[in-house]
């Protein structure tokens, strides 16, 4: 996936500017993420499919807790 140029705050990232400043962008066949205070650093990138797995596992409780 080349650079993505439409970046957004993620839903998840919670209201106003607070700490939790997570980004996102797609293309048809992939999302990435990064943390929007250091955009020039690395992001991950996921096919769409993975993306909405991952989404699951993070709000699954831990195993063991």
């Amino acid at each position: 996936m080349d650079t993505p140029d439409n970046w957004r705050k993620s839903s998840y990232s919670g209201p106003g500017d607070g700490d939790s400043c997570v980004e996102i962008a797609n293309s048809p066949t992939h999302i990435a993420v990064r943390d929007s205070k250091t955009p020039a650093g690395a992001n991950l990138t996921f096919p769409a499919g993975a993306f909405t797995a991952f989404l699951e596992a993070l709000k699954s409780p831990c195993p063991g807790t």
